[in-house]
């Protein structure tokens, strides 16, 4: 389960673990599980101006098109709404349950460690690249 700051750290440089992990997503690395609401995020936040992605907004939708495709498609039916401190988040927390995920891969550990409770490790980019 990838968070969308992953994503956007993935476009923003392509040094890092984010875009790594990406790079490793796309050879069959991992699994990634993903929904409706999640990819409209992804989209959302990843063509905002302020989001600092330096590349063009066609390479950007390919990017996001790419993670479509490599990903599970995960239905959700129930709502863990009310959870987590952001309830953005608790949009990645119900992928996640409704996935059987075993990690979310984020930089937003504070908001997301209660998803510990549900047996979900919250990680960084760079703590799933070592596990992985």
């Amino acid at each position: 389960m990838i968070d969308t700051n992953v994503l956007v750290a993935a476009l923003r440089s392509s040094t890092g673990a984010s875009h790594e992990l990406l790079l490793i997503a796309d050879r069959g690395g991992f699994e990634v599980a993903l929904s409706v609401p999640l990819l409209a995020e992804y989209d959302d936040v990843c063509h905002r101006p302020e989001s600092g992605i330096p590349i063009p907004e066609a390479a950007v939708d390919d990017v996001i098109n790419r993670i479509a495709q490599i990903s599970r498609q995960q239905s959700i039916h129930y709502l863990w709404r009310g959870v987590l401190p952001d309830p953005k988040d608790d949009m990645v927390l119900e992928v996640a349950v409704a996935a059987g995920a075993s990690h979310i891969v984020t930089f937003n550990l504070k908001h997301l460690m209660q998803a510990s409770e549900f047996g979900i490790a919250v990680v960084t980019p760079s703590e799933f690249l070592y596990l992985l």
